[in-house]
């Protein structure tokens, strides 16, 4: 069942017109003393009677450290765009001396919480869209397409599996050569999104700069060729000439780019109606 107070909030903002670009917290799981939260951001002039896309972001920083905050101007436009987007907390080896599989464990139970509260959300549990950058893309892409690593109090009937996946420089191959195989081990195999891409992956964009250190472009291209053989879309942009994190916002001409692009792989699967028309800040 939803959580009461998660509730109680989200009506009372209701019947006070307060959803109109609005920001909230809400904790989406606790483990022992950590407390994990997602920012939510609503569209403008939410509409109870429709069922909004929705859109999660994990941010990057090698399942070692990073903040939420990475992906907030992602966040306000797309909210402004008609989609509830979520940056979710999820444990890290810096803040909390954890490993990257508890980091897949928490990126699982976000998907979950998300399409669990999906009517108080004003969501529509079919178009969860999962996004990250680096080591938050691998997060992303792995709860589409690993389901080992699932918390004991996660309510497994509820799938964690999103509908599409936008992607930036994301960490997709963790087997040997890869990126984090050191700390992965053997366990690449039910670990790394490249190694586990079967029949029915949800549609997916990779944003990739071609002077990458860390995700080679083979890599990527890979990738889409192996999506591309078990029939499912992989759209792969590169851009010359730039490096690891080109995407973010204080590199505000790439920033721009990779929104509209994102824009216009969402409008292409009827996520979004129409063309973009707003300004990008």
């Amino acid at each position: 069942m939803p959580n009461k107070n998660l509730i109680g909030l989200i009506i009372s903002l209701f019947l006070n017109n307060s959803i109109c670009s609005a920001q909230e917290q809400f904790l989406y799981k606790q483990i022992d003393t950590t407390k994990l939260f997602m920012e939510v951001y609503y569209p403008d002039h939410l509409e109870t009677s429709v069922s909004y896309p929705a859109m999660v972001f994990f941010f990057g920083g090698g399942w070692n450290n990073g903040d939420r905050a990475q992906f907030v101007n992602h966040a306000k436009y797309f909210s402004k765009r008609g989609i509830v987007c979520f940056l979710a907390d999820y444990r890290t080896k810096t803040k909390n001396n954890t490993t990257p599989f508890e980091s897949v464990k928490d990126a699982n139970s976000a998907i979950r919480y998300i399409r669990k509260n999906a009517t108080v959300f004003g969501v529509d549990n079919n178009k969860i869209i999962a996004s990250g950058g680096s080591a938050g893309g691998h997060l992303a892409a792995a709860t589409a397409l690993i389901n080992t690593y699932n918390e004991s109090t996660d309510d497994r009937s509820v799938s964690a599996v999103p509908n599409a996946l936008v992607l930036f420089n994301p960490v997709i191959d963790n087997g040997p050569g890869g990126y984090g195989n050191e700390r992965i081990g053997n366990a690449y195999k039910d670990f790394s999104p490249l190694h586990n891409i079967q029949k029915g992956a949800p549609p997916t964009i990779i944003f990739l700069g071609t002077n990458d250190k860390l995700i080679p472009v083979e890599t990527a291209e890979y990738y889409k060729k192996v999506m591309e053989k078990v029939g499912s879309r992989c759209d792969l942009i590169l851009y010359e000439g730039q490096a690891h994190g080109f995407f973010n916002y204080k590199n505000l001409e790439y920033y721009k780019k990779t929104l509209r692009e994102t824009d216009n792989f969402l409008v292409s699967l009827g996520y979004l109606r129409d063309e973009p028309n707003i300004k990008i800040d």
